[in-house]
């Protein structure tokens, strides 16, 4: 591996010219810096990070928080970020939570140790005030969750407003016993709090209230949707007639689940997702789903970084980040 003083061997010159021409600096002569650029890239020379880092300039990488990039949302998600950035010559480095407080502070705190310019979070597990610390170090922005203070430069869709786009859908279409999945758990605040509170406040002004019995929390996977199917099944007084899934891929495993057990789709229980995935348009009903524009959100998150890393401003075009209803065979 080449090194800063090949660089300046090959190039007749000193090591601090090299240095000087890497950095940008002034007062080097132009066929001089010609003669630098020309040397690095015959030896395909790169300048080390970690030097760059203690001269104090910037990584030109950007961090990532997920959950898990197993969970198809955030491999979209991150996709178009890492699309977008290496268009404007950033990296990302992609770092999965797994729901862990620990697993995410270590990740904080590479943006503390100048290993990362910012960190974008797709997820939350500490605190406001933990999290807000670290932009001392570097931007932090929320994508796609939020605090309510709004401290934080923050990139969201409306999830309560898919919540109940989707919930208002299912009553309009006559029906009444609502199921519904969440990826936390039912309460007030925490993860999936605004979801929460849309399909609530569709019900409530239906005049309906919540059935604790078709309320499953922590539900994520096909293999979810499939557990979900085999209880409802298997409710033999007053089973729901609809089940807004809060996922396509819970949606997917509950119609492929349910068909085995007997239950029409969307006949004897209509059955809502949430994202739009591909995967919604494979299944045997197509899935009734709402749709995120998950390409947008990926888009303008990575578009704010950088823009707050160069100082300029930005304004968010708030109508693309709109959720839309997408209806095919399963409601």
């Amino acid at each position: 591996m080449a090194k800063i003083s090949d660089v300046a061997k090959l190039a007749g010159l000193s090591v601090s010219t090299v240095s000087r021409v890497i950095n940008n600096q002034k007062y080097v002569s132009e066929d001089k810096r010609e003669a630098v650029l020309k040397a690095m890239k015959e030896l395909n020379y790169q300048p080390s990070t970690a030097a760059r880092q203690l001269r104090g300039q910037n990584s030109k990488i950007i961090g990532v928080i997920v959950p898990r990039i197993t969970n198809p949302f955030f491999s979209y998600l991150v996709d178009e970020i890492q699309r977008v950035a290496y268009k404007n010559d950033f990296q990302i480095m992609i770092f999965q939570s797994n729901e862990d407080k620990e697993k995410e502070t270590s990740f904080l705190k590479l943006l503390s140790r100048k290993q990362i310019d910012g960190v974008i979070m797709c997820a939350l597990e500490n605190n406001e005030a933990f999290i807000e610390s670290f932009t001392h170090y570097g931007p932090v922005i929320l994508c796609n969750e939020r605090f309510e203070s709004g401290v934080l430069p923050t990139v969201s869709l409306d999830q309560m407003k898919g919540a109940y786009m989707g919930t208002k859908y299912l009553l309009d279409i006559g029906r009444r016993k609502i199921a519904y999945c969440t990826g936390g758990l039912f309460d007030d605040s925490g993860k999936d709090k605004d979801r929460n509170s849309g399909f609530y406040q569709a019900l409530t002004e239906s005049g309906l209230k919540v059935n604790p019995e078709w309320i499953f929390v922590d539900q994520h996977t096909i293999s979810d949707g499939k557990d979900i199917a085999r209880k409802i099944a298997a409710m033999k007084t007053n089973p729901p007639d609809a089940i807004f899934t809060g996922s396509d891929e819970v949606a997917a495993g509950f119609i492929i689940e349910a068909q085995k057990l007997g239950l029409a789709v969307p006949e004897d229980i209509a059955v809502m997702g949430f994202d739009d995935q591909p995967l919604a348009e494979l299944t045997t009903p197509g899935i009734t789903t709402v749709r995120q524009p998950i390409q947008e959100l990926g888009r303008q998150t990575v578009e704010l970084m950088i823009n707050i890393l160069n100082n300029h401003s930005y304004q968010l075009e708030c109508e693309k980040l709109e959720m839309t209803l997408v209806i095919r065979e399963s409601a």
